[in-house]
């Protein structure tokens, strides 16, 4: 298995929600859980409320007719977006301002384990954030994320911490930010 075997595809959020059993089952296969335990419920939650939120798009990687990864994301709204609230060390009121196509986050970047260490994941990243047309992207990680470095390899910097809302995952995240557009 080599990443030229696989192709790349671009989805907008239709055909997101149309793919979201095959989705759920590549999501649950990165992680080694069973599509229904809760970790994997709580991203078909997440997705399900991602696919009509403005800017979504969803790039997925096939080989042999398998979903072997997918990343998705969505455009931060003007107003009334919470990504950034309470992040610490706080930054400067002019790094808080979204005007709705300023900052696109990377809500999900996920590869089936048989796939990982592939190059797939990269692909991936690039391919979405090569698409887009606003000045940043961001993203949220768990704060001993086994990713964090691999996101920093990739040009991401690590701008702060945010704490967790009641039913997270974690119970605070680290977010990172990425200049676009990217150039590898």
């Amino acid at each position: 298995m080599t990443i030229n075997e696989v192709s790349l595809t671009h989805h907008d959020g239709e055909e997101a929600a149309a793919m979201l059993e095959e989705l759920c089952d590549g999501y649950a296969d990165a992680y080694g859980v069973e599509p229904g335990e809760e970790k994997a419920a709580a991203f078909r939650r997440r997705a399900e409320k991602q696919f009509t939120r403005p800017g979504f798009a969803l790039v997925s990687a096939w080989a042999g007719g398998q979903l072997v990864g997918f990343v998705f994301g969505y455009t931060l709204p003007a107003e009334d977006t919470h990504w950034w609230g309470g992040v610490q060390p706080e930054p400067t009121a002019e790094f808080l301002e979204e005007t709705g196509s300023r900052t696109w986050v990377l809500s999900e970047i996920e590869v089936r384990q048989a796939w990982q260490g592939k190059g797939v994941g990269r692909a991936l990243h690039d391919a979405a954030l090569g698409a887009r047309g606003e000045e940043r992207a961001t993203l949220a990680t768990g704060p001993d994320a086994a990713a964090q470095p691999v996101y920093e390899s990739w040009g991401w910097r690590r701008v702060g911490r945010i704490p967790g809302d009641e039913g997270d995952y974690y119970s605070a995240y680290d977010l990172f930010v990425l200049e676009l557009p990217v150039n590898r």
